[in-house]
């Protein structure tokens, strides 16, 4: 008998969860828990998306998973029985479930665990990113190459870390998987040291400066001229743009307080005229050197210039962070240069990009810059982002899911209580 499947990527940061063969999740929350400060009235414990609803200020956040492993079953056991309590989802005992699990992993008992004995599912099957992100992109363009090779190299950005990872015929080589211990949680981190130094201490306020990062950092096609630019007073400074805090009175969410100032960077990509006009040179730059030297207690925001640049700028150079790990380019090349020299062409001319951290602006465009140059002559080098990337895996999955062979591919709870997690995993890890 055919069983409802339910499509979970577990991811760091994010849990999309939802039916097989829907083409969106049902919902997309936070995979953690959250206390609010002592401050506030509330002394409720938060659990994934309550957080989205309460004020982000000083919330303090516990995540099951950690650099990409699962290290507190417990608490990840909660998050899961409040999803399935308060979505309109069938019970697990009904269905079967499929999972994504990161890459070299650890041991992946506590998951048959949680999925067979605390949960009760019918079955499970366990996939890593990349052939689910393939799956999707072969899919959705049934004439391109990555259908017609059934070959791909995805680049997934994630929360923990970075892969490069090679996939062929649906399965991902795991010999020649480079990683790069870079995920969006360390440039959040990276972003907090930033403005705590140059503003206002936010080394508390995780949910905020991700926010900030979302809005206003992008990827910079030349760094030396924008760190020059990013020197300049005045209008004469196209990165200047200023975030507004939660004061948990008139607004609970932080925003940016202009927009159309904060996209004026735009124009050095767009080819349009980046001068002053007559009125701006009319202003003062001495009064506005003096004012970014000052710190306004009373007003409840900060300032970023050079910040917004330099955060994603890491991906591509981690040395500048202090971590001896070749950048994302470099780490593409080694990736396909670790596979068969015939599958080379095929696997620049397939780049597939996925993960939150590739919506940074000009990502792609960067990207291809850096890598032309390391690439022969004669290759083709193509790079493709999902249309979502956020949600490229769960969709891979939810097709999965709804394929006549599905059943046969899951491990059943009879197998699992006959046969031990051991032997179960051995399907899925080898």
């Amino acid at each position: 008998m055919s069983s409802t499947v339910i499509v979970l990527d577990n991811g760091g940061g994010t849990i999309k969860i939802g039916l097989g063969g829907d083409r969106n999740p049902t919902l997309i929350t936070p995979n953690s828990t959250a206390k609010p400060p002592f401050s506030s009235s509330s002394k409720k414990l938060l659990t994934c998306d309550e957080i989205l609803s309460f004020d982000p200020t000083s919330l303090s956040l516990r995540r099951p998973i950690d650099r990409g492993y699962l290290l507190n079953p417990d608490l990840q056991r909660d998050i899961w029985s409040h999803l399935f309590r308060s979505l309109p989802l069938p019970s697990p005992n009904v269905s079967s479930l499929l999972l994504t699990h990161p890459l070299f992993s650890l041991s992946s008992s506590p998951l048959f665990e949680l999925v067979f004995e605390d949960f009760s599912f019918r079955s499970l099957y366990i996939s890593d990113s990349p052939s689910l992100v393939h799956l999707y992109e072969a899919s959705r363009n049934p004439n391109g190459v990555v259908s017609r090779t059934q070959c791909s190299l995805v680049v997934d950005c994630g929360f923990s870390f970075t892969h490069c990872a090679p996939v062929f015929q649906n399965f991902t080589l795991n010999f020649g998987v480079k990683r790069l211990d870079l995920g969006g949680k360390a440039l959040t981190n990276y972003l907090k040291e930033l403005v705590s130094y140059r503003s206002i201490n936010v080394m508390d306020e995780t949910l905020i400066m991700d926010d900030v990062k979302e809005k206003l950092c992008f990827v910079s096609l030349d760094v030396p001229r924008d760190l020059q630019i990013a020197r300049k007073t005045g209008r004469e400074n196209l990165f200047k743009s200023t975030y507004v805090l939660p004061d948990g009175i008139t607004h609970t969410k932080g925003f940016v307080k202009d927009m159309k100032e904060a996209q004026r960077y735009q124009t050095l990509y767009d080819g349009a005229p980046t001068s002053i006009t007559t009125e701006e040179e009319a202003i003062d730059p001495s009064e506005d050197e003096e004012d970014r030297k000052k710190v306004d207690l009373t007003k409840n925001e900060f300032n970023l210039t050079n910040e917004r640049f330099l955060v994603p700028e890491m991906i591509f150079r981690p040395a500048d962070l202090g971590l001896n790990q070749a950048g994302l380019a470099e780490s593409i090349v080694r990736s396909i240069n670790s596979c068969h020299p015939l599958l080379h062409p095929v696997l620049y001319e397939s780049i597939i990009l996925t993960g939150g951290s590739t919506l940074f602006p000009h990502f792609a465009e960067r990207l291809e810059n850096e890598l032309r140059p390391l690439v022969p002559d004669d290759y083709h080098v193509k790079i493709t982002t999902q249309e979502d990337p956020i949600l490229g895996v769960w969709r891979g999955g939810s097709l999965l899911a709804s394929s006549p062979d599905f059943e046969s591919m899951c491990a059943t709870k009879a197998e699992y209580e006959e046969q031990g997690s051991a032997r179960c995993s051995r399907r899925f890890f080898q």
